[in-house]
């Protein structure tokens, strides 16, 4: 099914929700356990002293027509040596190595004459592909398989694992580390944001809420995927309408028992938490097409110093 210039006129004059909702949850439940051992205020002041480099994965899932933009309001935050990868193919990956050994060699504070190893720490938020790219990293480079555990969901890696080498010349080894979040997220939307992203598991927020908050998203930024992946009629603001029809295409449904003057009667409804699986699975490998969640930050004028 195409969607029509007509739908997506009508679409676009259609009164969108301008904010999103949540009824004053606390955003701070949604951490896993494992994670409370991340969780030190000093980890921006210390990783600020240390080379660094800030590494974009899963690229693929990304709108990057304004990578430009990106990469000038990252380097606004302090964040000047940036590299986008997508481990999955092993886009960019060659390029790491030689950005950590420019880094470590142009700073006299950490660069050692007497040691030609660079051991470099992997940190990140859960659920970005930290172990992805080590892996990567391997292929690439000594040309050998696996050496840490992947998955897509948050909490695989749970400890700091021991050093695995990546590359030769220069000998290079990395640390996986298990990810890390902030002590509390203010901002509902972020903590929404990151949970579309697979950064803490689905149920701890609700399939349902994520969907809604994915609807919301895609029909803000007039991204209209979804009505021709699931053949609906046209883009909807109604996450409950979205999910009905999801599930009927899908052909999911449930039995639930409703109590009538009569007695206990089973009725087929749609099978609502189902359907929006399907609907963060979908988004989440990249079958909606490419999405920015922080488009939004681009276009907000930057705080003053």
């Amino acid at each position: 099914m195409r969607l029509s210039l007509r739908a997506l006129r009508d679409a676009a004059r259609a009164g969108w929700r301008e904010s999103f909702s949540l009824d004053g949850r606390d955003v701070a439940r949604w951490f896993p356990g494992h994670m409370a051992i991340g969780r030190n205020p000093l980890f921006q002041e210390t990783l600020g002293i240390k080379p660094h480099l800030l590494v974009l994965n899963k690229m693929d899932l990304a709108d990057l027509s304004e990578q430009q933009e990106i990469l000038r309001h990252l380097e606004g935050e302090g964040l000047k040596n940036v590299i986008f990868t997508n481990c999955v193919k092993d886009e960019n990956v060659t390029q790491v190595v030689p950005a950590v050994t420019a880094l470590v060699g142009s700073s006299s504070r950490y660069h050692r004459q007497e040691s030609v190893e660079h051991c470099v720490m992997v940190i990140g938020v859960p659920n970005v592909g930290k172990s992805s790219l080590i892996n990567a990293l391997r292929r690439q480079h000594l040309r050998q398989g696996k050496a840490t555990r992947v998955g897509g969901e948050p909490g695989v890696t749970r400890a700091v694992l021991s050093r695995i080498q990546v590359c030769e010349r220069p000998p290079t080894f990395l640390l996986d580390t298990p990810g890390v979040l902030a002590p509390r997220i203010e901002s509902v939307e972020t903590g929404l944001k990151l949970a579309l992203c697979g950064t803490v598991l689905d149920h701890l927020v609700g399939a349902e809420t994520l969907a809604d908050f994915l609807l919301f998203t895609l029909n803000r930024q007039r991204l209209f995927g979804y009505v021709q992946h699931y053949g609906l009629d046209g883009p909807c603001d109604d996450v409950g309408a979205v999910l009905k029809r999801v599930a009927v295409r899908l052909g999911k449904t449930q039995k639930v028992k409703m109590l009538t003057g009569t007695g206990d009667v089973n009725v087929v409804q749609p099978d609502y938490p189902a359907a929006a699986r399907d609907f963060l699975r979908t988004f989440r490998r990249g079958l909606l097409g490419p999405v920015m969640l922080d488009r939004d930050l681009l276009q907000s004028p930057r705080p003053t110093p």
